[in-house]
């Protein structure tokens, strides 16, 4: 059942530019006026308030609207469920146009418990090895041929990045499901901007993990920023020193 777009929209998670530029993020809205619009998106009601996110995200990425979209922006609440279905609804067809990809959900301190869109505490750790998107990632990537730009935030979002096209990439926690900050290789990517701070325990990102930005997997790579990057050493610049990484930067930005 295909849902009326401007049904869709009038809920308020999804913001759409047309014709190419669209982002959702959870809105609050009474229970009975979601509910009602899942139902009619379904078919059928959907008695999990927490699958309701998935629902929508996922009736817009399946509508004509969707295939001529250059940037989407995903910021997710109920990201337990919808981190994967979204990967599943995005890999559902090709997505040529699609050059600018945003995916993940925002936090305070790295780790700490989320809440979900009906107050219950979600705790992020349990997804270690595990990844929000799982396996669905694979069928991702390949959807996005010209994927450019992606920002990933928050925690153990992806078992990895697989892309040959990328050039941009910002990535804010530990976004790999290993615990690692660098989702790569990618061959293609020139700008690399790292976030992460002190998180829920009170612990920094150890300096080592600049070691996988190796030359074999990032070959393209020329410009490193670390202004919002805080690690378990005063003295980054003398670290990434050491590193083969070093010698193929241009720049490297450190507050």
């Amino acid at each position: 059942m295909r849902t009326d777009l401007d049904d869709l929209l009038r809920d308020g998670s999804w913001r759409l530019d047309e014709p190419a530029e669209a982002e959702f993020r959870l809105t609050p809205a009474t229970t009975a006026g979601r509910g009602a619009l899942v139902e009619r998106i379904l078919g059928r009601p959907e008695p999990d308030p927490e699958l309701w996110e998935s629902v929508l995200i996922e009736a817009l990425l399946d509508h004509p609207v969707a295939d001529g979209l250059r940037t989407l922006r995903l910021r997710l609440t109920d990201f337990h469920h919808s981190a994967r279905r979204t990967a599943i609804a995005i890999a559902g067809r090709p997505r040529p146009a699609l050059t600018e990809l945003s995916f993940g959900h925002g936090f305070r301190f790295l780790f700490e418990n989320a809440t979900t869109s009906t107050g219950r505490a979600l705790d992020a750790l349990q997804f270690h090895d595990v990844g929000l998107v799982g396996d669905a990632g694979h069928a991702m990537w390949r959807a996005l041929p010209s994927l450019r730009t992606l920002t990933v935030e928050g925690a153990f979002v992806f078992h990895g990045v697989e892309s040959e096209t990328v050039t941009d990439v910002r990535l804010r926690g530990v976004v790999s499901s290993d615990g690692s900050i660098l989702p790569g290789p990618l061959p293609a990517l020139t700008t690399l901007t790292l976030e992460i701070g002190t998180d829920v325990f009170g612990t920094e990102c150890a300096v080592e993990q600049l070691e996988e930005l190796t030359p074999v997997d990032y070959p393209s790579l020329r410009v490193l920023d670390l202004r919002k990057a805080q690690f378990d050493t005063p003295d980054v610049l003398e670290a990434l020193s050491g590193m083969p990484i070093r010698a193929q930067l241009e720049r490297v930005l450190i507050e």
